[in-house]
């Protein structure tokens, strides 16, 4: 593959654009991990994103990079991209974030990422250039990730009430607080693992692409790594109040065994789709293993006018990302 030498200082400010992407992942997906902990009283706000941005970091020692390969290599072709590209990716995907963020709307970071790069390849060299099994697998899990979360969610509270059926609520409720600490770090774990790595992803992407990495290495540079991993536990320690209400509360009612359960069957989905290196949406996955939480419950227990809101800003998140994106794409032509 042919690339292409750009200056230095071109290079530096799109890794910090990409990095503070990554740190607004983690500000605006902290809900994802800490507002069932939260909602459920198990742990105070404070001490919950700490909790979370551990994990977070941790998830650097787990996970292969496997997720970062198919972001970097495996959703356009390594050939068109460029630094317009890369440009246009990431304020798509930052400038739709903020707007989610502000509306206080659980979207996907993931999506947004991947509907930035979709957008500008697009305005580039149009839809010949993207790999079309890259894109389908992550468009394919925009529907099994939130169902496997539901379904897992689903599971584990239909398990744990049958194991539990003979105690006391009093009980249950003490052996769930302590249980719930186990799953929200699984949790965060697998959204560290996950949602740093998309951004390793696209940092590769643009250093293969100006000639300061190698197209045929197996792994990107450590220091993108470190740093990516590094941001986005930052991010989760700010965390994004805005949506922790939404996520723990308005969807519906959680008490520390519900938490357990959903948290559960989200990190369950995660840990899959971070080993077939697909990057999924956190939040489509714990949308699902709350929802599926719920309706364990009774169908009413679930509040489907707010779901389906969400819902709705999933459909929306690619093509509105891609949209930006893409007049980013032109915008940076004139710029540099």
């Amino acid at each position: 593959m042919a690339t292409v030498q750009v200056s230095l200082w071109v290079v530096v400010l799109l890794v910090v654009l990409a990095i503070l992407f990554d740190f607004m992942n983690g500000f605006h997906d902290a809900a994802n991990s800490i507002a069932t902990v939260v909602s459920t009283g198990v742990l105070k706000p404070g001490q919950a994103v700490v909790f979370a941005a551990f994990f977070n970091l941790v998830a650097i020692f787990v996970f292969h990079l496997s997720v970062a390969a198919t972001v970097g290599k495996g959703i356009a072709q390594p050939s068109v991209i460029d630094v317009h590209v890369v440009f246009g990716a990431l304020i798509g995907a930052i400038s739709w974030n903020f707007v989610t963020w502000y509306y206080g709307i659980p979207s996907s970071s993931s999506h947004a990422l991947i509907g930035g790069i979709v957008g500008a390849v697009i305005a580039k060299a149009g839809s010949s250039a993207l790999v079309a099994s890259g894109i389908w697998k992550t468009v394919v899990f925009i529907f099994v990730s939130p169902l496997l979360g539901f379904l897992l969610g689903s599971f584990m509270m239909i398990l744990v009430a049958w194991v539990f059926r003979r105690s006391t609520p009093s009980r249950v409720d003490r052996w769930f607080r302590r249980l719930q600490l186990v799953s929200a770090g699984a949790y965060s774990l697998g959204h560290g693992g996950n949602d740093a790595q998309k951004t390793i992803g696209i940092i590769w992407m643009l250093l293969i692409a100006t000639g300061y990495a190698n197209v045929n290495d197996a792994n990107p540079p450590t220091w993108t790594i470190v740093c990516c991993y590094t941001a986005i536990a930052l991010g989760t320690m700010f965390g994004g109040w805005r949506i922790v209400k939404t996520m723990g509360q308005r969807i519906t009612k959680l008490k520390p065994v519900g938490g357990f359960c959903a948290e559960t069957g989200g990190a369950l989905t995660l840990f899959l789709a971070t080993a077939l290196g697909v990057p999924v949406s956190t939040t489509h996955t714990i949308t699902g293993a709350i929802v599926g939480v719920g309706a364990t419950q009774r169908a009413s227990a679930v509040r489907w006018g707010v779901a389906g809101n969400i819902v709705w800003a999933w459909i929306l998140t690619i093509p509105a990302s891609a949209f930006i994106a893409a007049i980013a794409y032109w915008i940076s032509l004139q710029i540099f």
